[in-house]
């Protein structure tokens, strides 16, 4: 509804019922029961997926509604009527439902006021809602970035202040919340207000503890997720692990330095145990799933082959599967300052150079590279008499 209000194409729709999830179930035969802390069930259509939510109630002390000791709701399945399951939403823009049988608007929160005022709101206290559900305060910064709406102040003003309850929240989860916040088409924003309220440093402490270090942290993020918007403006596909690459890459960096100057490791075996422990590390707040951690690691590891192209090994590096995408990572790097621009111009030209110009490229690197000294041979000692 609120998509709607705002002229644009909802992405999908939810159904909302008084039926139970079970009633449901019942009803639709290729409908499937999901969620632990708060039931629903998809209804399987075709290629689509429909999701039917039960009205939610009123609280209650019963095993259907539970709040750990933080305060934080573990299970809220207790269900009530359309007016009950309106305040119970998070913010007013989202507790607006249509009603089928009249084509009518149902606003018992001011949620069509708060769309023309553009602003995000929560319904009841802020502060109570966030410790139900700390993931509600990235919520409010995903709205508020793709809607281009102000979070309201008495919204806004707790989420510094509760911003380590973030780290509560399970490392799945936020992980599919991050991929939503920056796949939303406004990453660049969505970074700004992290950055603002506090919670980037709690989601990503390694990059954080590098900004404003010899680095150029920030101008890669905001490079990489201006990238990233464009590439989704104009409907081509993005991966969360180029994201992640360029959120870790700086810490690799500092990690593989650590490791050679305090260990002694030689280059290569400190990159690949900084790639390990930084993720490691990174896991520990925001999982990332290894389909998406070995495609970060190829990424990486390509990076440092770019330089090396005499020989065949410009050519090896092109027919890589994941050249493209290190590429591309290898342009944004330079254009933050962490590369160098020839580097980054020659490999755009040669990938796209017809073969005889390839060779020529290539051989005239080798011309240009310093000559390595011939090595004496010993003398040979005199035999003895």
């Amino acid at each position: 509804m609120r998509d709607l209000l705002l002229r644009k194409v909802p992405k999908d729709f939810d159904v909302a019922t008084n039926a139970t999830p079970n009633q449901i179930k019942h009803l639709f035969r290729n409908g499937r029961i999901i969620g632990r802390r708060f039931k629903l069930v998809h209804v399987i259509f075709q290629r689509d997926i429909i999701e039917v939510a039960t009205f939610r109630g009123s609280e209650s002390s019963d095993d259907n509604h539970q709040a750990n000791e933080r305060g934080m709701l573990v299970r809220d399945n207790v269900f009530g009527t359309l007016d009950e399951d309106a305040w119970r939403r998070d913010f007013t823009i989202n507790s607006l439902y249509y009603n089928i049988e009249d084509g009518s608007i149902v606003d018992f929160t001011g949620g069509v006021h708060d769309i023309h005022e553009r602003q995000i709101r929560m319904i009841g206290d802020p502060e109570k809602r966030y410790l139900e559900d700390p993931v509600r305060m990235l919520r409010a910064i995903r709205f508020s970035a793709k809607l281009g709406f102000d979070i309201a102040a008495d919204t806004a003003e707790p989420i510094d202040r509760l911003s380590h309850l973030i780290l509560h929240v399970s490392s799945s989860r936020l992980f599919d919340e991050m991929a939503k916040m920056y796949q939303c088409g406004e990453g660049e924003s969505v970074h700004r207000l992290l950055l603002q309220h506090g919670l980037f440093a709690r989601l990503f402490a390694q990059t954080n503890a590098l900004i404003g270090s010899e680095y150029p942290v920030n101008a890669l993020l905001c490079i990489a997720l201006e990238n990233t918007d464009t590439r989704i403006h104009d409907g081509k596909p993005i991966t969360p692990a180029f994201i992640f690459a360029a959120f870790l890459w700086f810490p690799l960096k500092h990690c593989a330095a650590a490791l050679q100057e305090n260990e002694g490791m030689a280059p290569l075996p400190a990159l690949e145990k900084a790639m390990s422990l930084v993720i490691i590390e990174q896991n520990k707040v925001i999982a990332i799933p290894k389909r998406f951690t070995q495609v970060m690691r190829e990424i990486w590891l390509l990076q440092f082959r770019f330089s090396k192209r005499m020989g065949g090994r410009a050519n090896n590096l092109l027919h890589h599967p994941r050249f493209r995408a290190a590429y591309d990572f290898l342009a944004l790097r330079a254009l933050a300052g962490d590369e160098s621009m020839e580097l980054a111009q020659w490999w755009t030209t040669y990938q796209d150079a017809a073969e005889a110009e390839q060779i020529n490229m290539v051989a005239a690197l080798t011309s240009q590279a310093p000559k390595k000294p011939r090595r004496r041979k010993k003398a040979k000692a005199p035999e003895a008499e």
